[in-house]
């Protein structure tokens, strides 16, 4: 078999010879000092559980990430560049695992493990091994899918269901339904945007510090301590997947952006969002996950009205280059400034979400009103990366 010439990362020619950086020696050690029961007794003691939290995800993804990029080239597990991907070097992709063990790491040692956690841990790490198998081989699309649904089922088999309709034989099927399209919706339209770099580590970190605010705010600590987990192993991974304009170090992959994708939706069917108000109940998440939702719908109606997409299979095997990134980086002609124009569309989403709890019915429309002119102002640009694909 003839040899291939393949144009490597800088990178990749470092990993191959260490990964035990100054700044990953130090993490681990980080981590090390705060896994001794009279420190993490202190941080309890003085109301800085949070903090604890935040600081070993932080610092357990943090050493770990240097470690599954230097394995991921070890093993051959990289990413390599083709027409429909935007990278040029082969890129490590298990990035994911380490998101993974710094999240997992800290919600063990806090002890935050409630019935419903303990089921939304094991349906994630499903979808976190079916994510890596997928790296290796490329599943079919279907697969994937089906792995989606039984984790969701898992979660719902615990009996944290949406309730937006009235309880009864009709209610409670039409809730399950819902629950079901939400959580799986929200996990491949979260996996969509897992390909930028520093995108998807981005909105998980915003997504799940919005929830946090509104789980504090609540008096739902657990939840807020979860979201605290996502986003200190989101901020731990971020430095080596977002560079400015330098390449990755490495990616989440398949497996690191279900499993963050599916985590969050769970936490969102969780969550408590208002007790006084139905709209903002049901306005809540839906602002916070905004992005996510308005682009999984755009490409959607899109495809099928301009017939690239037939059927569900073909929904679910199409791959293109039509989601809100890629047209935001024709739009605006670079990549870091598509990254940044939607994390900026997440926040000013997420304050409104923040303000409508504590908004009127009329100031609430008004809100709500506000965060679809936003959307259309995206959909301009958006109409303008289509005219120059």
């Amino acid at each position: 078999m003839k040899a291939i010439d393949v144009e490597v990362s800088p990178f990749a020619l470092r990993s191959s010879r260490r990964w035990l950086t100054p700044a990953a020696l130090g993490a681990l050690l980080g981590v090390v000092a705060l896994a001794v029961p009279t420190v993490r007794q202190l941080f309890v003691f003085e109301g800085l559980r949070w903090l604890y939290i935040l600081l070993f995800a932080f610092l357990g993804a943090g050493a770990l990430t240097p470690l599954m990029a230097h394995l991921s080239h070890q093993w051959g597990l990289v990413d390599q560049p083709s027409d429909r991907k935007i990278h040029v070097y082969p890129t490590p992709r298990l990035g994911g695992v380490a998101v993974y063990l710094g999240f997992l790491g800290s919600v063990l040692l806090n002890s935050i493990l409630p019935d419903w956690m303990i089921a939304t841990l094991v349906a994630g790490s499903l979808l976190l091994i079916v994510g890596l198998i997928d790296d290796v081989w490329e599943l079919p699309a279907s697969s994937k899918l089906a792995a989606q649904l039984v984790a969701a089922g898992i979660v719902i088999a615990t009996g944290k269901v949406l309730t937006l309709f009235p309880s009864g034989p009709v209610g409670d099927v039409a809730n399950v339904m819902l629950t079901l399209l939400w959580i799986v919706g929200i996990t491949n339209a979260f996996n969509f945007f897992d390909g930028m770099d520093g995108l998807a580590a981005t909105l998980a970190i915003l997504i799940a510090g919005f929830m946090g605010v509104v789980a504090f705010e609540t008096n739902q600590p657990g939840l807020g301590w979860l979201a605290i987990a996502i986003i200190g192993a989101g901020l731990g991974f971020l430095p080596y997947n977002f560079r400015g304009r330098k390449p990755a170090v490495i990616f989440l992959g398949d497996g690191g952006a279900t499993f963050l994708g599916f985590t969050l939706a769970c936490l969102a069917v969780k969550g408590n969002w208002a007790d006084h108000s139905p709209i903002v109940s049901f306005s809540n998440p839906l602002l916070i996950f905004g992005v996510l939702i308005y682009d999984m719908i755009h490409i959607t109606v899109e495809r099928v009205a301009t017939g690239k997409v037939r059927s569900i299979k073909e929904w679910l095997d199409y791959v293109g280059k039509d989601h809100l990134h890629h047209r935001l980086e024709r739009a605006l002609g670079s990549r870091q400034a598509s990254v940044a124009m939607i994390c900026l569309m997440t926040i000013c989403l997420g304050l409104a979400a923040l303000a409508l709890r504590h908004a009127g019915t009329s100031e609430a429309l008004l809100l709500l009103l506000q965060a679809c002119l936003i959307v259309a102002m995206i959909t301009i640009l958006e109409w303008s990366g289509r005219q120059k694909h």
